[in-house]
């Protein structure tokens, strides 16, 4: 991908790590989250983002926990990137938070472009499009969101209901039948979670929308060492989203159509779709195995999923994809080893 066109301002990627991915337990682990499994053809979605980012950004940040930090130096010495921000929470208080320490560190005017770690996405020009976009938005003062073009009522997913750039609202994950409606609406997108802005103006509206969270995450980023965060002024911190916090109140918020691939790899039938578009096998039915090599066969079944690690087993049909959150909840709720 060529560089983006000369922009004034420096670019920072901004790589949100925080999450556990709990919808793909048990592959996924507090220990090794879902954007550090290895299992897109060699890489892992952290990687894979750092690679696409890197020709569209000037430097690069990644904020996350401590445990994080250690998979992801890792993943970046594999990849041979050596010069990089390290912030470092002390506990998780979303992404509200998590993008002003990254703006702290920024200056004023430099554009930030916000990405989770665990997404997969197409790249190619058409990418690169939208990011040009977006960095041209928020030059003029914008905050920038990416919207995907709904091929499915996913209840998944929250939606931006949108006129051109113009953002009319945010929508929370809906029912079926309301993502039935909101497709034959057809001004509605699915909300990817990246953003782009000058660091300056998403501090300006944090702080006027959402006072306390700005002068929290302040005093902790003012407190920090080495972008280390402390525990007790992170604790003070409200958790709450960026959705929340600023962009479902903002006046500035505008919205890119991204024509690209996307998927947050949210679910088993995310991955279970990826891995067949690149040669995972399954059987006669669609049923396919993730994380053994052992003979399986499936009886009376079809599009089913079986989930192998080291310690536990999972059933379920593609469709019930979304279902798996309740387990792992579960477990939790039960301090159960299994999620660790």
């Amino acid at each position: 991908m060529e560089p983006l066109k000369k922009c004034p301002n420096k670019i920072f990627h901004i790589l949100l790590t925080g999450g556990v991915g709990s919808r793909l337990w048990p592959l996924s682990r507090v220990s090794r989250p879902k954007q550090y499994l290895d299992i897109f053809k060699g890489n892992s979605l952290f990687e894979l983002t750092v690679m696409r980012n890197a020709s569209c950004t000037e430097e690069l940040v990644i904020v996350g926990n401590s445990e994080n930090q250690k998979v992801s130096a890792k993943s970046l010495k594999k990849l041979d990137i050596t010069s990089y921000l390290d912030i470092i929470e002390a506990t998780p208080r979303n992404t509200a938070p998590a993008i002003a320490f990254a703006a702290f560190a920024a200056g004023r005017e430099d554009i930030l472009l916000v990405t989770p770690a665990d997404h997969i996405i197409g790249n190619g020009e058409a990418y690169h499009i939208a990011i040009e976009n977006a960095v041209q938005l928020a030059q003029e003062n914008a905050l920038v969101t990416f919207g995907m073009h709904p091929t499915k009522p996913e209840t998944g997913y929250g939606y931006i209901e949108h006129d051109g750039d113009k953002v009319l609202s945010f929508r929370e994950k809906p029912d079926k039948e309301t993502a039935i409606q909101f497709l034959k609406t057809g001004n509605f997108l699915w909300n990817s979670g990246m953003f782009c802005f000058k660091a300056g103006v998403f501090l300006e509206e944090l702080q006027k929308y959402a006072p306390e969270v700005y002068a929290k995450s302040f005093e902790a980023w003012k407190s920090a060492e080495n972008n280390c965060l402390e525990m007790n002024a992170s604790l003070e911190i409200p958790s709450i989203s960026v959705d929340y916090a600023v962009m479902e109140k903002s006046e500035k918020i505008k919205v890119v159509k991204a024509e690209f691939d996307w998927s947050d790899m949210g679910s088993f039938e995310a991955v279970y779709n990826y891995l067949l578009e690149n040669g995972h096998p399954v059987d006669e039915n669609g049923n396919m195995v993730i994380g053994s090599n052992k003979f399986t066969a499936f009886v009376g079944l079809q599009n089913s999923i079986l989930v192998c690690s080291e310690d536990a087993n999972l059933v379920l049909s593609k469709e019930a994809s979304q279902g798996v959150k309740s387990i792992y909840q579960n477990l939790e709720k039960n301090n159960s080893v299994l999620i660790n």
